[in-house]
C-alpha cells in the first residue's frame, strides 16, 4: 500500500513542478510582450493596452469564421450567402436541393426578379431541346455549343493544379467550355479532353514574344490544339477594371513561370490595358489579327462603365462590314471576382451585371448587330433564377467562375490571394491540394451544370417557353421603390432595330404575346 502511496505522491510532485514551470514560462512570456508592447510606438492599441490590446487582433480574426457559421443568417453574407452557396453543394454533389415549408428570400427588395408564370406552362413532351448556337460564322473554324453555363476564366496559378484538373475533366463530362484565365494554357487544361477557350490577357502570357508583345508564332502554337475553340481578348474584369491581374510572388513557381513567360519567385503585374489597344479602330483590328492568324472565333471581355464607345464601335462595324465585329463579347459584372484586387476597384468601379447587360443587349439590337455577336454574361450568376434572368436580359451564353469554384467545395473562406485556401483551391501548398480529387470533382462540375440546365429549364417551361433560349424581358418583373414590380421590357424596352443600312428589324420577341 505504501507503495502506491509513494507513487501517487511523486506523480502529485511531478505534476506540480510542470504547473510551477508552465505558469512561470506563461508569466515571463506575458512580461516580455508587456514590454514589447509598452515601448513600441507603431500601434497605439498595444501600447496603451500592453498585452490585452492583442486580443482585439485575434477576435477579429475569428470574428469572420464566427459570423459564417453562427451569425449570420442564410441571405446576409457577401459576396455569396449561405442559400445560394448550400444550393450549389448540395447540386454538385448529387443531393436533394429541394426546399420546404416556404422561401426564405424576400421577395420586396428593390431589384428582385420576380419570374412571370404562364397559365399554361410547357408540359415535358412538349419541350424542346436547348438549341446549339454558332459562334463565328465567318471564321474558318466556327464553334457550336448548345450549353447555356460555361467555366468562366481562372488562371491556372491563381487556382492551383488540381482545381484546373478537375475544371477540364468537368467541363469534358458536362459538354461545356472550360476558360484559361489570362494565364496561359496549361497542360492541365488539356487534360480533360474539353473544349478551350483561350484568354489573351494584357501581358499576352502564353502567347508573348520575348518583349511581352502579342506573338503570332505562339498565336498559332495555341491555336493548333483542336480543344482550343475560341479566343478571347481581355480588356478589362469586373472586380478590378483598369487594373491589370495580380500574381503573388508566392505562386510563381517556375512551370507557372514557364506557361506564362516570367520571371520565377516574382510578383506578376499585368498592364491595366493593352498597350496596342487605344481605340475602337485598334480593337477591331486586334480582334480581326487574332482570328485571322488562328482560325478560330476571337471576341473580347469588358466591365461595362462608360458605353458610348460601346455604340461607336458598332457604326464602325457596320461601316466595315458585319465580316469586321467580334464574334461574342463577354460582359463581366463590377461585381465580378477575382484573386486579388484593390479594394476602390472591386467596390466602386463597373456597372453589375444586373445594369449593363440589358444595356449591351439593346446597343447590339439598335444596330442590328445582336444574331452576329454573341453576349456573354458573367458575374454572380450561380443559380437558375440568376442564369434564367441573364438570358431573359438578352445573353446568348452564361459563365460563372465562383459558382464553379463552390461546385470543386469553395467555402467563401476569403483567402484567395494569400496561398492558404484551405480547400486547395487558390494555393500551391501540397499539402492543402491533397484533398482535392480531381476524379471526384469533376462529376461534382457535371453535377452542377446539369442542375443549372434543369432549374433554368424549370423556370422557361413555367413561364410558357421550351428552353432558356426562349426567354425575353416580359417574362420576369423587377420589383421597384414603391413596391411595385415591373416587367423588365419596360424598364428597359427593346430599341428599334435600325439595321447597318437604316432598315427596320424585329426586336427579339417583341411578336410574342405576353
Amino acid at each position: 500500500m505504501w507503495l502506491l502511496d509513494g507513487f501517487v505522491f511523486n506523480a502529485l510532485g511531478v505534476l506540480a513542478s510542470i504547473f510551477v514551470f508552465l505558469a512561470g514560462a506563461i508569466v515571463l512570456v506575458l512580461a516580455a510582450l508587456f514590454v514589447i508592447d509598452i515601448l513600441q510606438t507603431k500601434d497605439a492599441i498595444r501600447h496603451n493596452y500592453p498585452v490585452i490590446g492583442r486580443f482585439r487582433y485575434l477576435f477579429s480574426t475569428l470574428g469572420e469564421f464566427f459570423r459564417q457559421y453562427f451569425f449570420a443568417m442564410d441571405r446576409e453574407e457577401m459576396p455569396f450567402n449561405r442559400a445560394e452557396r448550400e444550393w450549389v453543394y448540395k447540386s454538385s454533389s448529387g443531393r436533394d436541393n429541394t426546399i420546404a415549408f416556404g422561401s426564405t428570400r424576400s421577395l420586396t427588395p428593390v431589384g428582385t426578379q420576380i419570374f412571370v408564370n404562364c397559365p399554361y406552362p410547357k408540359l415535358e413532351v412538349d419541350v424542346h431541346n436547348v438549341p446549339a448556337v454558332t459562334i463565328g460564322p465567318y471564321c474558318k473554324t466556327p464553334y457550336e455549343t448548345d450549353s447555356i453555363i460555361h467555366i468562366s476564366g481562372m488562371s491556372y496559378g491563381a487556382i492551383s493544379e488540381p482545381a484546373v484538373r478537375s475544371l477540364s475533366r468537368g467541363a469534358k463530362l458536362a459538354n461545356c467550355w472550360l476558360n484559361t484565365g489570362e494565364g496561359g494554357l496549361s497542360p492541365f487544361h488539356l487534360e480533360g479532353g474539353g473544349d478551350i477557350v483561350f484568354q489573351i490577357g494584357t501581358a499576352k502570357y502564353g502567347v508573348r514574344d520575348a518583349d511581352g508583345k502579342l506573338s503570332d508564332v505562339k498565336l498559332r502554337e495555341i491555336a493548333a490544339h483542336e480543344q482550343v475553340r475560341m479566343f478571347e481578348v481581355k480588356m478589362s474584369q469586373g472586380a478590378k477594371p483598369g487594373k491589370g491581374g495580380i500574381l503573388p510572388a508566392a505562386k510563381v513557381n517556375k512551370q507557372i513561370a514557364e506557361i506564362r513567360g516570367i520571371p520565377v519567385n516574382e510578383a506578376s503585374i499585368s498592364p491595366n490595358r493593352h498597350p496596342e489597344i487605344n481605340s475602337n479602330e485598334d480593337l477591331l483590328d486586334f480582334v480581326a489579327h487574332v482570328r485571322d492568324v488562328t482560325g478560330k472565333p476571337t471576341g473580347f471581355k469588358c466591365v461595362l462603365g462608360a458605353y458610348g464607345w460601346l455604340e461607336n464601335m458598332c457604326q464602325e462595324i457596320n461601316r466595315r462590314g458585319i465580316e469586321s465585329a467580334p464574334d461574342f463579347i463577354t460582359i463581366d459584372s463590377g461585381d465580378g471576382g477575382t484573386g486579388a484586387a484593390p479594394m476602390p476597384l472591386m467596390d466602386n468601379v463597373g456597372l453589375p451585371i444586373k445594369n449593363a447587360l440589358p444595356v449591351v443587349a439593346n446597343i447590339l439590337i439598335k444596330y442590328d448587330l445582336k444574331d452576329r455577336i454573341k453576349i456573354v454574361a458573367s458575374g454572380k450568376l450561380i443559380t437558375p433564377a440568376e442564369v434564367a434572368w441573364a438570358y431573359c436580359a438578352g445573353a446568348d451564353f452564361v459563365a460563372s467562375a465562383r459558382g464553379f469554384m463552390f461546385a470543386l467545395g469553395c467555402i467563401q473562406a476569403l483567402k484567395c490571394n494569400k496561398n492558404t485556401c484551405p480547400t486547395g483551391i487558390t494555393t500551391h501548398n501540397k499539402r492543402l491540394q491533397s484533398g482535392l480529387d480531381p476524379a471526384n470533382k469533376a462529376e461534382r462540375v457535371k453535377n452542377f451544370v446539369s442542375k443549372i440546365h434543369y432549374g433554368v429549364g424549370l423556370i422557361a417551361h413555367s413561364c410558357g417557353v421550351n428552353h432558356p433560349r426562349e426567354l425575353r424581358r416580359y417574362h420576369v418583373q423587377l420589383v421597384q421603390a414603391n413596391g411595385r414590380s415591373e416587367p423588365m421590357d419596360v424598364i428597359y424596352p427593346y430599341p428599334e432595330p435600325q439595321g447597318s443600312h437604316g432598315a427596320v428589324a424585329t426586336a427579339p420577341g417583341t411578336k410574342t404575346i405576353r
